[in-house]
């Protein structure tokens, strides 16, 4: 009885024994705790890109002189444009910026080359979807000095009087969508996603592993319920809460922040069922493969640090390189951020969005059935 007063330094390493056992025994946990801190490593040390280059560039020209030809060139050459090719009006530019299928569109005009010769200093614009300010700084920085070295070797000869002190022609930027470039125009929206898939993942997942640890799984098991019945029995409770989630937030942007919403919010709780329904489904799956709530808690912190990190909502999707950016249009988080911005900040239509709408739908139909084929009809 006296020695158990004292340290024991045996006690102390068959405990330690013991709990390198259970962790082997508990494989999951296991893998998460190398799986996480390799994943983090990986993500910030080669995906995350603050200066986001290569960003894709359409070019509506009326003029196809050599001045011209030689401006898209300098574009190029700075790394921070990928010339996409020439778009037929300004009608597909409007729509190619609304999708955002291109971050900038240039605009030269008719006559470009004799006002140029002519020292009328020709003005060249360049519109910028600006709903992500981060996405496009560098970029509008670094433009503002293509005027001044852009046809330096084409403005010889007779026409170096030309490359007096003013630059040959003025670069008029437009930033569309944001102008001012606020990033709560941005960051606030974006977190209506952010938060959806942090609490639906995780909701689901520990509320289908809490019922099987309480015992009352046996109960719902002895019912004539259907597997199919089971997911939409809880999945549609917490869609509400999601919607109650998301007024809450959009009043708040509004209230508190000033956010522009120039869409229609009708059409947002349409693609926001999709959504919510998609990250359900992924919690549901989870709870099929968690043993307890810890692992479940484990294996959505697991989802959700990609999808915040891949997705483009803390940094440019179009910095990261194009294998993480592969993985990034299979999380339905990338898709529902360029949705929601897209309804908010640009006014965009139901045919804008649907570009974005369908890969929710195949990612929750994957899941959905993965979820199914996992479920248990007995505790067996």
């Amino acid at each position: 009885m006296m020695s158990s007063r004292y340290f024991s330094f045996a006690r102390l390493w068959a405990v330690m024994v013991k709990e390198f056992v259970q962790m082997r025994r508990d494989r999951l946990t296991f893998a998460m705790m190398v799986m996480i801190p390799i994943m983090q490593l990986i993500l910030f040390g080669f995906a995350i890109n603050a200066d986001p280059r290569a960003l894709p560039t359409a070019v509506l020209s009326a003029d196809s002189s050599l001045f011209a030809r030689s401006f898209v060139r300098t574009l190029e050459n700075s790394g921070y444009f990928r010339v996409m090719g020439q778009i037929a009006g300004e009608a597909e530019a409007e729509r190619a910026l609304a999708r955002g299928e291109v971050q900038f569109v240039a605009t030269l005009p008719e006559n470009f080359s004799r006002k140029l010769m002519r020292g009328e200093r020709p003005v060249l614009l360049v519109e910028a979807d600006a709903s992500d300010p981060a996405a496009t700084s560098n970029a509008l920085a670094a433009l503002q000095a293509l005027n001044q070295t852009a046809l330096a070797r084409d403005l010889q000869g007779s026409l170096s009087h030309l490359q007096n002190p003013s630059p040959p022609f003025e670069v008029r930027v437009h930033r569309r969508y944001n102008p001012e470039g606020i990033t709560q125009y941005n960051i606030v929206p974006g977190l209506i996603g952010t938060i959806l898939t942090m609490t639906m993942v995780m909701m689901t997942a520990l509320a289908m592993t809490r019922e099987r640890e309480r015992g009352t799984m046996e109960n719902l098991l002895a019912t004539p319920v259907r597997p199919i019945e089971v997911m939409a029995g809880k999945i549609v409770p917490y869609i509400v809460v999601g919607y109650v989630q998301v007024t809450i937030i959009l009043l708040a942007a509004k209230l508190l922040f000033g956010v522009p919403m120039v869409g229609s919010l009708a059409l947002l709780s349409v693609a926001l069922i999709l959504f919510i329904a998609a990250n359900l489904a992924v919690g549901f799956t989870f709870s099929t493969l968690a043993k307890n709530q810890l692992q479940a808690m484990q294996m959505a912190f697991f989802f959700f640090l990609p999808s915040i990190l891949l997705s483009g909502f803390m940094f440019p999707f179009r910095g990261m390189p194009q294998w993480a950016q592969w993985l990034g249009e299979v999380l339905p988080l990338t898709h529902f951020l360029r949705i929601l911005r897209g309804i908010l900040l640009k006014g965009n239509t139901a045919a804008e969005i649907m570009p974005n709408v369908w890969p929710i739908a195949l990612f929750l139909l994957v899941v959905a059935v993965v979820a199914l084929n996992r479920y248990r009809e007995t505790l067996d």
